[in-house]
């Protein structure tokens, strides 16, 4: 969405659910970060991340024709292409696992996949914080 075609300004409630969500990601990604768990794993399958990703859904219909709405479509293009990367490296890596590569795959891919969902949270709620549409 660029901000050519913002119709109207948001509720500004709307802007702190969206600060809300996006700590809820960043919750998510700390955790598994700092804790036992990857920070992929604890982005999709961690309970921030899915309450996140539920207000989302949620609120974005109120969110039509603000700068906003590219912000709720983000938070879930990024959580469902998450999901989507990591299936596909689950099953790249799972054939190859007899040979260990499968291994080596999984660590790797699914690495990148958290590095990506970081930058992509914080680049998001960089521009939420400029009051920015995000793209």
């Amino acid at each position: 969405m660029t901000d050519a075609t913002v119709v109207r300004e948001p509720d500004p409630s709307l802007i702190t659910t969206l600060h809300v969500t996006y700590a809820l990601h960043a919750v998510g990604l700390a955790i598994g970060a700092l804790g036992a768990a990857s920070v992929l794993g604890s982005f999709l399958f961690g309970w921030p991340s899915i309450i996140a990703v539920i207000v989302n859904y949620v609120q974005r219909g109120h969110a039509r024709g603000t700068w906003l709405e590219s912000h709720f479509a983000w938070q879930i293009r990024t959580f469902w292409y998450a999901v989507g990367w990591a299936a596909l490296v689950f099953l790249m890596g799972l054939p190859l696992t007899l040979l260990l590569v499968g291994f080596v795959i999984w660590g790797v891919g699914f690495f990148t996949l958290g590095v990506w969902a970081i930058y992509r949270i914080a680049r998001g709620w960089m521009a939420l914080r400029h009051r920015r549409a995000v793209s």
